[in-house]
């Protein structure tokens, strides 16, 4: 019985660390806010409305279907997300936006309630509970239609000031807006420089550079064999993993039958429970024939004597072909 238990567990076991477990809307967070939209991103009714974005954190897809959007710590369930709509489920490290327009039957993703550009906004990510709050956020309108109000970069909650060496809020006002798309803004050395001149303060989305990286890497790696070896690497580790695995939970399946099959037959010893185990079917059919046929004398006994009997096939002169035949005339 232990030995069963413990097989399943490590089952399951295999299954969380195939991600076979989902995640819980936990791993959600509001990562992006815009409380005026004038002249920027537009909703499938072609409206440019507030919106509010969440990115999920997690590395497995998470349903957020169930959950609840509010403007009111009185009325955290103000807004639930319909279930069953499977744009509701947001992939691993992805977004999600809704519409914050006072319009809930539009669609899945229009809230019911609107954002104050007069006063501060709190924003509540609730469980599907009703009570939890996974996340939440104060959010001022800063008199632009053409920034928002964002982590600085995706489900990122501190950043270090390099000039106090302290840690703040990763809460900024982001000038450049990204809607359903990450606020750690991939472009070239060109943009980056234009925008460090027009942001001197850094204020604004993390800005990443990757034409050097990719110079680089082209450069040391050009014909790709870097490449090919890791790939290869990668798979050849995955393989051994999986054969380690079957052999593991092979072994504890063979020990599990042995000794099940030890209580069974009484045995005490492994080896006298293999060698049991060797005979194979076709040797107790064997003995079950031998003994039938002992017990109803089957078997001739007169081991010495030939015996032949006399077949006698059937006949029929309907199937003979002779009789098809005129007979031969007599001479006389």
């Amino acid at each position: 019985m232990i030995w069963k238990k413990l097989g399943t567990l490590v089952v399951l076991l295999i299954f969380i660390a195939i991600g076979g477990v989902a995640q819980r809307a936990t791993q959600l967070k509001i990562n992006e806010v815009m409380v005026k939209n004038t002249n920027n991103y537009q909703d499938d009714y072609g409206v440019q409305s507030p919106w509010i974005e969440l990115f999920n954190t997690a590395y497995a897809t998470v349903d957020i279907g169930g959950c609840y959007l509010s403007n009111d710590k009185a009325d955290l369930m103000k807004y639930m997300v319909p279930k069953g709509d499977v744009l509701t489920k947001i992939k691993a490290r992805q977004h999600i936006v809704f519409w914050a327009d006072n319009l809930p039957n539009r669609g899945t993703f229009h809230v019911n309630f609107r954002l104050d550009t007069v006063s501060t906004n709190t924003l509540y990510l609730v469980d599907s509970n009703g009570k939890d709050i996974i996340d939440s956020v104060y959010v001022s309108w800063n008199g632009s239609s053409q920034s928002s109000y964002g982590r600085c970069s995706d489900g990122l909650d501190f950043v270090l000031n390099t000039k106090t060496d302290t840690l703040e809020s990763a809460w900024k006002t982001l000038h450049i807006v990204t809607p359903n798309s990450n606020n750690a803004i991939t472009t070239g050395k060109e943009y980056q420089t234009s925008l460090a001149n027009s942001y001197p303060d850094g204020v604004g989305n993390t800005i990443i550079s990757t034409g050097a990286v990719n110079e680089k890497f082209k450069k040391s790696d050009s014909i790709g064999i870097g490449m090919s070896f890791i790939a290869m690497f990668i798979v050849f580790i995955a393989l051994i993993l999986l054969y380690l695995m079957f052999k593991i939970i092979g072994n504890i399946s063979i020990n599990l039958k042995r000794r099940r099959y030890m209580r069974t037959q009484g045995v005490g010893t492994r080896e006298m429970a293999d060698k049991l185990a060797k005979n194979t079917g076709e040797i107790y059919a064997a003995i079950a024939m031998a003994l039938y046929e002992l017990e109803n004398e089957a078997h001739d006994w007169e081991e010495t004597t030939l015996t032949i009997d006399k077949v006698a096939k059937p006949y029929s002169p309907w199937s003979s072909k002779i009789y098809g035949l005129r007979e031969v005339p007599n001479k006389r």
